[in-house]
């Protein structure tokens, strides 16, 4: 029997290419590559690996070491599913540089909702030559004096060139009002300007999607509990993240009143159910890719039909889903 190593974060996983002679029936593709997703749960040795010569044989070795077999088969098929729409991403993005077109992609929602590591998803294997990320930190002294939405037209993207808004300028419209970040004439200017400012950049061709990722509050306080004590995302945790529970209704009826005023049919707010990490970032790709157009589009590796229960167009009759 030949052997392919795969390494885990606890060390070597031997994976099985053939089953071994006379041993039950061959391993599926799911199977021969299950140890990759197994991270920090299974470090399987050559002996160990040596006694598994049927299907029965590898679940049984895998139960031994406390491995949930269908949470490992579940995040196998997140990651095959993940690398085939990054395929068809990377088809758009070339689409997009050819043609000198012009895309900017918002990602907007509560804290912790999952826009980061979205956006980590989508670039993931984007030329970094004209693709980039903008999150913008809060605005110097003379910024503050300048147009509101001056800072953020500086990054719009370039031709050939696709944008990731890791936030946007419609932190006025939510944070800074409920955070006092700025005066009340400030926020009513800004809501009677940004339609006008978003009809300029579709009038001058910049196709534009606006995410808001939405989750609920017992899944946002888990989020938050989880980055307090990983010491590698202690630094997601802002002042402003730690009033976010406190003023959970503040923030829900500025979102609110921000769909019904700059939700419009040249740019339209984009809805995603984001409790399930995963489905997020999959379904987000997918309306996407489902959205703009791209040669060999109408032969994709992957459906690109966005779950209508995780991704939706606001409309002004839903309820509240965060």
């Amino acid at each position: 029997m030949s052997n392919d190593s795969v390494t885990t974060e606890t060390g070597p996983v031997l994976v099985a290419d053939t089953p071994v002679s006379g041993g039950g029936n061959a391993l599926s593709q799911e199977e021969k590559i299950v140890g990759k997703t197994l991270k920090k749960t299974a470090n399987l040795t050559s002996d160990e690996l040596n006694a598994v010569n049927s299907k029965r044989g590898l679940l049984q070795l895998l139960s031994t070491k406390n491995v949930d077999v269908n949470k490992a088969l579940v995040k196998l098929r997140y990651e095959q599913e993940l690398e085939r729409l990054q395929i068809e991403l990377v088809k758009l993005q070339r689409s997009i540089q050819l043609e000198g077109r012009r895309v900017a992609i918002i990602f907007e929602g509560r804290d912790a909702a999952g826009k980061g590591g979205s956006i980590r998803r989508f670039i993931e294997h984007l030329n970094p030559r004209s693709a980039r990320v903008v999150a913008l930190p809060k605005p110097t002294e003379l910024q503050k004096g300048q147009w509101y939405f001056q800072r953020y037209a500086e990054q719009l993207p370039n031709p050939g060139e696709v944008v990731f808004f890791d936030r946007s300028w419609y932190n006025r419209a939510v944070v800074e009002p409920v955070m006092g970040f700025c005066t009340e004439k400030q926020y009513r200017v800004f809501m009677q300007q940004v339609p006008e400012y978003e009809h300029m950049l579709y009038e001058d061709g910049i196709e534009l999607v606006k995410f808001w990722f939405s989750i609920g509050k017992e899944v946002q306080q888990e989020r938050f509990e989880s980055r307090r004590v990983d010491p590698l995302k202690q630094w997601k945790i802002s002042p402003v993240d730690e009033k976010a529970q406190e003023h959970w209704d503040v923030y829900t009826k500025y979102k609110e009143e921000m769909f019904s005023k700059t939700h419009t049919s040249y740019s339209p707010w984009i809805i995603v159910a984001a409790n399930d990490k995963k489905k997020a970032r999959l379904e987000s790709m997918r309306y996407v890719l489902s959205t703009l157009e791209y040669p060999g589009k109408d032969n994709p590796g992957t459906p690109l039909s966005p779950d209508p229960d995780v991704v939706r167009r606001y409309h002004r009759g839903s309820h509240s889903l965060d």
